[in-house]
Formats: structure tokens, sequence, C-alpha cells
């Protein structure tokens, strides 16, 4: 059985695409990206707005349980 190769992604903060979520900084293209993204949480730029409700879990309740999740497949 062979898998699905992981589809092309926007990098969440240069927006380039890419195969990020199969590199070792997925979503981000590069451990830059990732660390300005950490910048920005950390000096509250970024910040979630309202409470997290059920309906924001909609497109995700297909998804089989699993540890998996978590952890992505080692190229």
């Amino acid at each position: 059985m062979s898998e699905k190769p992981l589809p092309e992604v926007k990098c969440p903060k240069c927006q380039k695409r890419g195969p990020w979520l199969a590199g070792k900084f997925g979503p981000f293209c590069s451990q830059r990206c990732r660390l300005l993204d950490l910048g920005q949480w950390l000096e509250e730029e970024n910040k979630i707005t309202e409470p997290l409700r059920p309906e924001h879990f909609t497109d995700y309740e297909e998804l089989p349980p699993g540890s998996y999740l978590d952890k992505p497949e080692k190229e």
C-alpha cells in the first residue's frame, strides 16, 4: 500500500509554498520562520481572541483517534 504524499502548504510566516509538513520545521519552511512566529506569540502580537467552541472542530470530527496525529512520520 503506497502512502499519499503530503500536500504542498503555505508557510504560515512567509507564505512560500512547499512540502513543509514533511520537513523538521513543518508547517514552517525554516527554523527562522518558526522562531519569528514563536516570538510573535511570546510578545502577544498573536493571540487567541475568542474561546474555542464545538463548531470550530466540525472539519476534524472524522479523524481517527491516535497518537500518530501528534507525531509526524520521519523522512
